[in-house]
């Protein structure tokens, strides 16, 4: 089975997995897969969705539930967790919307959320409309790339699988650096 055979049957599951927590590197690659025709462009989109609603609602009942036990637990988390409560508190809908795209507070926003007084029902629907804004437009970033570099770059499709999955182990690697660094500063 050959890569791009595994981005037509796994493309959006991993898609979803992406989507529950960051999600950016994946749907752009998703948005470009979709452009080269190994995902439909509208199935990367509601998945995307899907998975991060599910996602960020997760963490908003974590953080409702178990807000306390997981500062306490996770220092680091607490630190961005108390900075993302200020932020809540003086815009709760502004901070809602966007947090799909703060990158590094993707998780401390919605756990903080959760361990504000925003209520779950106006959390939900301003989550899902954050979903329906960010899906569509990360995976049309993903495809318009796609579409600018195809008719410049002839020889690309005999290794944009091996680019794509190097992108994606690029974006781990960096993201566990980070993360080591960001526990190492503690």
């Amino acid at each position: 089975m050959d890569l791009s055979t595994l981005i037509a049957h796994y493309g959006l599951v991993i898609v979803f997995a992406g989507s529950l927590l960051e999600g950016e590197t994946v749907l752009l690659l998703a948005g470009y897969a979709a452009h080269q025709g190994y995902l439909d462009f509208a199935a990367v989109v509601a998945v995307a969705m899907l998975g991060a609603a599910i996602g960020d609602t997760f963490w908003f009942m974590l953080g409702r539930r178990q807000g306390a036990r997981l500062i306490a637990r996770f220092p680091g988390l607490g630190d961005r967790v108390r900075r993302a409560l200020h932020l809540i508190e003086r815009n709760p809908v502004k901070i809602i919307l966007a947090m799909r795209f703060a990158w590094g507070l993707r998780i401390a926003l919605p756990i903080a959320i959760g361990m504000s007084r925003v209520t779950w029902r106006r959390f939900l629907l301003l989550n899902l409309l954050a979903a329906l804004l960010w899906a569509p437009l990360v995976a049309s970033v993903g495809y318009l790339f796609g579409a600018l570099l195809a008719p410049h770059i002839a020889g690309l499709h005999r290794v944009e699988h091996w680019v794509m999955l190097g992108i994606v182990i690029l974006a781990l690697i960096v993201h566990l650096v980070v993360r080591r660094r960001s526990k190492a500063s503690r």
